[in-house]
This record gives C-alpha cells, structure tokens and sequence, in this order.
C-alpha cells in the first residue's frame, strides 16, 4: 500500500464515520433544526465520497444541489412555520419504532446484498475526471436537454409556492373610528374671523 492508498482509505474511513454519526443525529436527536443542520452534514460527506471516487462534477452536484437548495430549503420551511407545541406521548409508540427497526433492517440487508453483489471494478470506457465532465455537458445539452429544462422549471414552480404558502399578511383589529383616530394629526384651536373683517371693527 503506498501513500496515496493509505490517505484514500483514513479520509474514507473518517468520512464513514461523520456520514454515520451525523445520521443517526438526525433521527435520534429531538430539536429538528439540529437534525437539518446534520442532515446538511450527511451531504457534505457523501460529497466527499464522489471526491474520492473522482467524480468532482457529481461531489459539486451534490453540495449545490442538496446542501445549497434542499437543505436550505428545508431550514426555511423548519423556521418559517415556527410551530410551538409541546411533546405528548404517542400510543403504541413501541409497536411503531419496532416496526421501524425492521424496515431500516430490511433496506439495510437490501442495500448491503445490492453491494457484495455489483461487480465495482471501472472500466477503462467510463470516463473519470475532467472527461466525464464534458460527457456530462454534452448529455445534458443535447439527449437530455428537454428533462433539464423541465427539472428547472419545476424547482421554479415549487420555489414560487413555498413563497405564497409562507407569506403571512398581518391585519391589526382595529375599528374604522380607531382607524381614522390614529391617522388624523392633532390641530391647535384658532378662532375662526370673517374675510373682511378687521382687528379693530371686532372690538
């Protein structure tokens, strides 16, 4: 094992283990915004994942992408509906996290006989680095330029709800009279003279 081998294999196994921790920080912790804040961490993990497999295009995907719009928007969405509500405990609560451990085991044997059995060696026609790059642009502006454009207009359409939905209009309860009140300034009191009537004619 050379050098290089040997810092692939300390970053993978740090990267592991911050992706597992930040994880179950997100299902095991009770503030959700800490658990987006470490949902956020997860992606930044696998994004350095795709470092290590040199596919940089796919690791910037990644942090824009998930970190930089999902993420984010899922903060916004976490502190906009700002719901205040107290903890009560659920019936059959036991019942449930039972029957979540055994699908989490289920996918969990899913995803690791999907690994033991997909052969990982690369071939030398994929291309890697700067080259899957460009074969990437190239698929996108033309075999699939019309499901990109789509993508785009639909993350613009949920952007726009995610605005309307959030909007909070405030009408204070006030009548019209307290209304008008408020908006009229105060005169001071003056005498009202005739038009052509003098000082001196009055006395």
């Amino acid at each position: 094992m050379n050098l290089a081998e040997g810092v692939q294999l300390v970053s993978f196994g740090i990267l592991a283990a911050l992706m597992l921790a930040a994880a179950l920080g997100v299902v095991l912790l009770s503030s959700i915004v800490y658990s987006a804040f470490l949902l956020g961490l997860v992606f930044l993990s696998i994004a350095g994942f795709y470092i290590l497999l040199n596919a940089g295009f796919v690791a910037a995907a990644q942090v824009l992408v998930y970190v930089g719009a999902v993420n984010v928007l899922i903060l916004f969405g976490i502190m906009l509906v700002n719901k205040q509500e107290d903890f009560r405990p659920l019936p059959h609560a036991l019942l449930g996290k039972l029957a979540t451990g055994a699908v989490c085991a289920g996918l969990f044997a899913l995803l690791g006989t999907t690994v033991v059995s997909t052969p990982w060696a690369i071939s030398s026609e994929v291309a890697i680095g700067d080259r899957a790059i460009e074969a990437i642009g190239m698929h996108f502006f033309s075999d699939f330029l019309l499901p990109f454009e789509l993508a785009s207009v639909l993350l613009l359409i949920a952007l726009v709800g995610a605005i309307i939905l959030a909007r909070r209009e405030f009408i204070p309860d006030l009548d019209a009279a307290a209304e008008e009140q408020v908006l009229t300034l105060p005169e001071r009191p003056r005498e009202l003279v005739a038009a052509g009537v003098n000082e001196s004619d009055s006395e």
